[in-house]
């Protein structure tokens, strides 16, 4: 027998959880199969997944088909909770990508195929609700080869379609051999020399499936099961066992984590590599994020494991230990974040998909106790980092990163059920990023001119290639002062950089300490330590947002506003009413191509009119208007269209501000 990691991904509303809860059905797991209507499904545990019939967080259930044990990660589908399917993707061995038969291929479908493709993860197609009045055969595989895969390979025919009769009928089609043969010379030629049988053909579908070269599309329906055994077939024999060696060092991946019923952090985890057993102690953390531990080295934490639980038939049991391949509970690591590695750091662990866009502030209604608010808040974000919490203490304002607006009414909702708290929120502003326009350093020296501190910081601020990150780099003998003062200033350097010049977090950069110096250890005569007269961390991680700011501002900052690409479809007739709001909303069109009655449009928006533009479509087009859009890159903001940010921090922009600001927190 062997395992099987399976994720369940699809645009919203394709029929993904019912799939699941059919294939608990069909493995024997359940007696009966939920309903997404009902509320009553077996992975949407959540009182307000069950309440608004979507899937909101990703949960595992596990199951066996015949010698395959299954894994199965059952996965949000709206757009706006992208980063739950981000964590997931990490811990796949194989995928199951849902399209409905009736709406064909949706935006979001595009999104997650192009991710699973760029990571190599096998998939498989599974066209849902062929029972459905309006489903379509022809139509749907047509915009899979077009809009999905060129490399789908159609493993049958459906018969019936819009009725409950609705059937599929397997039978690998004619275009198989030609979609295998872009891989596989010698399929081609023992075709030609009638000497390729069934079961040769058959195993290079697997071959290529496992390699994610080819993408078998099946059609059936989760509701009335029809094509899912020919699916479970696929799943058994096409898709790929879980790798890993239990003897060898222990080695995985949080892509999860949630609060137990005592208030104590669980991990989800894959193990990747070697046996973890309770009462282990075991590192974890940051390094494995990136794969570098940067230039002041390791700085991952060590926790024992106080419990295991492994998956099995439909829910989670005790164990004593988790082996190479499964998925676990863990219990007993405190400070265990999403996407710390455990063990032995695998791979680097990076984003799959854009980052939140929308940024909104919080606002508590009258009698809501703040800190209490703060506290939940910091709790929805250990389960979504993405969420990025930003405090104010002078305004006492909290504000939150966002995909979108229904994001929004979740963790509303989320606020008032789980924590009895009352909030609303502002409108939602772009969230941009700035980046350095050339190089720039500055220094201060200790014991001179107006510094304060007794330290000496400098740094060089160069820029950095797009995604590349923040880089700390050493101009100095590292021997030359205490390590946790290089520490300090380090830190505290990625803690500046979250807001710049003007206010946005500068994502890329390097950051290069070219000067450092501190006063040594003193004390009077017959008298203990002496703080006056020697350095502290304080000084340093006081000075360097000075230091920094003012390398910035020789370097210079240019804002860049996240952009997204769109496709739109709409009648030909309505493109003149169309183009003038695309130029209100500063969207410009790249290409436009025109079939018969129906023109499509290409190009990029700022993301900031996304919504407007959603809005305005269907008046404009007669309710006959498609949109779909995705983050694709962010560009130079034009001057005066967009305001700079409010900061948060002490303001080092104003040296008189920001001695006075820290002054004061230190004081309380």
């Amino acid at each position: 027998m062997h395992l099987l990691n399976l994720g369940i991904l699809a645009h919203v509303d394709a029929g993904k959880t019912s799939l699941t809860e059919r294939l608990l059905h069909t493995a024997g797991v359940i007696d009966e199969i939920g309903s997404v209507d009902a509320g009553n499904t077996q992975t949407d545990s959540l009182a307000l997944e069950r309440q608004r019939g979507i899937t909101i967080k990703s949960a595992v259930v596990s199951f066996t088909l015949d010698d395959v044990t299954v894994n199965l990660i059952d996965t949000p589908g709206h757009p706006d909770f992208i980063a739950e399917v981000e964590r997931v993707l990490g811990v796949l061995d194989g995928a199951v990508l849902v399209v409905s038969a009736v709406e064909g291929v949706q935006p979001q479908t595009r999104v997650l195929m192009r991710t699973l493709q760029r990571l190599r993860i096998p998939t498989l197609v599974f066209v849902n609700k062929i029972d459905r009045r309006g489903a379509r055969y022809d139509a749907v595989l047509r915009a899979v080869s077009e809009r999905l895969t060129s490399a789908g390979v159609p493993m049958g025919t459906a018969h019936g379609l819009g009725t409950r009769d609705a059937r599929f009928v397997p039978g690998l089609a004619p275009s198989a051999l030609d979609v295998l043969a872009d891989h596989d010379d010698e399929l081609l030629t023992a075709y030609v020399e009638e000497t390729l049988s069934y079961d040769r053909l058959r195993a290079a579908l697997a071959d290529q499936t496992r390699q994610a070269l080819v993408h078998p599309v099946y059609f059936g329906s989760a509701v009335t099961g029809a094509g899912v055994a020919e699916l479970v077939g696929g799943i058994r024999e096409l898709l790929p066992a879980a790798d890993g060696v239990a003897e060898g060092p222990v080695s995985g991946t949080v892509f999860k984590v949630e609060r137990g019923a005592a208030g104590e952090k669980v991990a989800y985890a894959r193990m990747f590599s070697g046996t973890l057993r309770t009462r282990d102690r075991i590192r974890f953390g940051a390094a494995g994020e990136t794969g570098d531990t940067g230039a002041l080295g390791d700085s991952r934490a060590e926790g024992r494991i106080t419990a295991i639980s492994v998956f099995d038939q439909g829910t989670d049991v005790t164990n004593d230990q988790v082996a190479a391949g499964r998925i676990a509970k863990l219990w007993g690591l405190a400070d265990i974040r999403i996407g710390d590695a455990i063990g032995e750091p695998r791979k680097a662990y990076g984003h799959h998909f854009a980052p939140p866009t929308l940024e909104t502030v919080v606002d508590p209604a009258g009698g809501t106790d703040r800190r209490a608010l703060h506290r939940a808040l910091t709790r929805l974000a250990e389960q979504d980092p993405l969420i990025d919490l930003r405090h104010d203490e002078v305004r006492q304002e909290t504000f939150v990163s966002l995909y979108g607006e229904v994001q929004k009414e979740v963790i509303q909702a989320t606020l008032a059920d789980d924590f009895g708290l009352d909030v609303t929120f502002r409108e939602t502003t772009p969230l941009c990023v700035e980046r350095p326009v050339g190089p720039g350093a500055a220094v201060e020296f200790n014991k001179k001119d107006a510094n304060p501190f007794l330290a000496t910081v400098g740094l060089r601020v160069d820029p950095a290639p797009v995604g590349s990150g923040v880089e700390f780099r050493l101009e100095v003998e590292l021997g030359s002062m205490p390590y946790a003062f290089f520490k300090a200033v380090e830190d505290t350097v990625r803690e500046t950089l979250g807001q710049g010049l003007h206010g946005w977090q500068i994502p890329d950069c390097t950051v290069t300490m070219t000067h450092s110096g501190y006063s040594p250890r003193q004390s009077h005569a017959h008298q203990g330590f002496d703080k006056s007269m020697s350095s502290t961390g304080q000084d340093f991680r006081g000075l360097t947002p000075l230091v920094l700011v003012e390398a910035l501002r020789r370097a210079g900052t240019q804002v860049h506003e996240p952009m997204h690409r769109f496709r739109l479809e709409a009648p030909t007739d309505t493109l003149a009413a169309l183009l003038p709001v695309l130029t209100r909303l500063r969207a410009v069109p790249q290409s436009t191509q025109t079939r018969g009655e129906t023109c499509s449009l290409e190009g990029s928006v700022p993301a900031a009119h996304v919504h407007e533009l959603e809005q305005h479509l269907p008046g404009l087009t007669r309710g006959e208007g498609e949109l779909e859009s995705a983050f694709d890159h962010y560009a130079p903001a034009p001057r005066g269209t967009l305001p700079g940010r409010r900061r948060t921090d002490l303001n080092p922009l104003n040296r008189k501000e920001y001695l006075l600001n820290l002054t004061r927190r230190v004081g309380s």
